[in-house]
C-alpha cells in the first residue's frame, strides 16, 4: 500500500472528528481497548506523560517534548489535529513518523479495522502507540484529543498527568458547565499518579481536588508554586523572569511561543519537570531553558501566535473557543498598529455568537471558510458578524481572504488570521 492510499483509507473510510464533527465521536473506550489488544498492548511498553486541557495543551506538550529532547531522552510526541501533514501528529525527537510506517501499519491492520470500524482518532492512537513501542522511546508526551475521560489516549498509565485549564469548548459533548467539562478532563487522573494543574480556578478546582483524593494522586498546583513575569520581547521571542515560591528560579527564560497565555503554560511545564524527576528522569535547569528556547526548532511546532510576515505584521493563531479568542484579542491590543484587519473563519459546531461578541467593531473583516465539511459557510459567518456590528466581505477561500487583507493593509497595520485551526492550517 502506498502512503497516499493509506491516507485515503483513513480519511474516507474512518470517521474523523476534525472534519465531520460529532458524528465521529465515540462515548466509550471499547474500540481503543480492542485495538490495543489487537496490537499487543503497545501503550504498556513505554513511559508517558498525559496532557489534557481546553487551551494550552498543545503548547505544553511541545515544550515538554523539547525539554526531554534537550536532556538526551528519546522522546515521542502525540498531538492533534495536524496543520499540514497527518504525520505531524506522531513524532519522535521532532521527526515525523515515516510514510512507509504509516502505510505498513494500515496495510497490516486494514482487515481488523474493516471489522471493528474505529474512528480516525482511535486508529491513529493505535498507530502512535505502536510506533513509540517499536522505537523504544524513553518517554512519550501524549496530548488528549477531546476531553479526557473518554478520549482514546486515556488507556495509558502515565508517570504523571498535566491539566492546563478548563473553559467552554465542545459543550455538546463535554457538558455545558465548567464543572462538567472539568469532570471530563479530570478523567485522565490515575491511581497514585501525580497530577499538575497549570492554573488554579476556583470555579472548578474542587473537581480536580476530589478526583485526586479518590485516586490517591498527588495534586500539584503550578500557579501557586511558580510565577512567570514577562520582561521583554526581542525578535518575536518573549523573555520571562521565573519565580518559584517567591524566589528567583530563572533570571531569564527565552520563549519563541508568543501570546501572554504562555506564562501559564510555562509554569505548568516547570512543575511537571520538577515532579517527573522523582520518577528517575534528570532534567537540569539548562535542559529546561534550552528546551523552551528551542521548542520550535526541536519539535516543528506551528500555528500558535505565528508571525507570517513583518510588513504588514501578519499573525496567525489557532485559538478557536471563547477563552482562546479572548486571549488572542488581548494580545492584539498590546501590539502597536494603525488599523486591524482580521481574516476570520470558524467551524459550525462552536458557539459562534459568543465568540463574535468578543471581536472589535473597529476592525476590517475578511470572512472565509476552511476547506473541510465542518467549516461554517462564509456567507453565514458574515451574516452573523454583521448582526454584531462587524463589517467586511466574504471571500472564496482562506488564501484569497488573506491576500485581500494584506493588499488593503498599510505597512503600520496588523493582519490577524484565525478563528479556527483549519483556517490557520491553510496559510502557515
Amino acid at each position: 500500500m502506498l502512503y497516499r492510499q493509506a491516507l485515503n483509507y483513513m480519511y474516507e473510510q474512518l470517521p474523523m472528528f476534525q472534519r465531520v464533527g460529532i458524528a465521529a465521536y465515540k462515548n466509550n473506550l471499547d474500540n481503543t481497548i480492542a485495538i490495543s489488544k489487537h496490537l499487543d498492548y503497545p501503550e504498556k511498553k513505554f513511559k508517558s506523560i498525559h496532557i489534557a486541557g481546553t487551551n494550552g495543551k498543545g503548547s505544553s506538550s511541545h515544550l515538554l517534548a523539547s525539554i526531554f529532547q534537550e536532556a538526551g531522552y528519546k522522546t515521542g510526541l502525540y498531538t492533534s489535529p495536524h496543520l499540514k501533514d497527518f504525520r505531524e501528529r506522531i513524532k519522535i525527537n521532532g521527526a515525523m513518523i515515516p510514510k512507509k510506517t504509516v502505510s505498513r501499519f494500515i496495510e497490516k491492520n486494514a482487515t481488523f479495522f474493516n471489522e471493528l470500524k474505529p474512528s480516525f482518532f482511535e486508529m491513529t492512537v493505535g498507530m502512535a502507540f505502536c510506533w513509540f513501542a517499536d522505537q523504544q522511546v524513553d518517554i512519550a508526551i501524549i496530548e488528549t484529543g477531546l476531553g479526557g475521560r473518554l478520549d482514546s489516549t486515556n488507556i495509558i498509565h502515565p508517570e504523571l498527568c498535566l491539566i492546563t485549564n478548563v473553559s467552554f469548548d465542545h459543550t455538546q459533548l463535554l457538558g455545558s458547565s465548567l464543572t462538567a467539562i472539568a469532570t471530563e478532563k479530570a478523567g485522565i487522573i490515575k491511581s497514585k499518579t501525580p497530577v499538575v494543574i497549570s492554573e488554579k480556578n476556583n470555579d472548578y478546582f474542587e473537581v480536580f481536588k476530589k478526583k485526586a483524593k479518590e485516586e490517591n494522586a498527588g495534586l500539584i498546583i503550578a500557579s501557586t508554586l511558580y510565577e512567570a513575569i514577562k520582561k521583554s520581547n526581542r525578535n518575536f521571542h518573549s523573555q520571562y523572569e521565573i519565580y518559584k515560591n517567591g524566589q528567583i528560579r530563572f533570571s531569564e527564560i527565552d520563549c519563541p511561543l508568543q501570546g501572554n497565555y504562555q506564562q501559564y503554560n510555562i509554569c505548568g511545564v516547570l512543575a511537571v519537570c520538577d515532579a517527573i524527576q522523582e520518577k528517575g528522569f534528570k532534567l537540569s535547569d539548562n535542559h529546561v531553558a534550552q528546551g523552551i528556547k528551542k521548542v520550535i526548532a526541536n519539535t516543528g511546532f506551528a500555528g500558535r501566535w505565528q508571525v507570517l510576515q513583518e510588513k504588514p505584521l501578519t499573525i496567525a493563531d489557532t485559538g478557536h473557543n471563547e477563552a482562546g479568542i479572548q486571549m488572542v484579542l488581548n494580545q492584539i491590543q498590546q501590539i502597536p498598529h494603525k488599523n486591524l484587519n482580521i481574516v476570520l473563519g470558524m467551524v459550525n459546531d462552536k458557539e459562534i455568537d459568543k465568540m463574535l461578541n468578543l471581536f472589535p467593531k473597529n476592525a476590517r473583516y475578511f470572512f472565509c471558510q476552511a476547506n473541510i465539511p465542518r467549516a461554517l459557510d462564509k456567507a453565514e459567518l458574515m451574516q452573523k458578524a454583521v448582526a454584531k456590528g462587524l463589517n467586511g466581505k466574504a471571500y472564496a477561500s482562506v488564501k484569497k481572504a488573506l491576500k485581500a487583507a494584506k493588499q488593503m493593509a498599510g505597512s503600520e497595520d496588523l493582519v490577524f488570521v484565525g478563528g479556527s485551526t483549519f483556517v490557520v492550517a491553510e496559510v502557515v
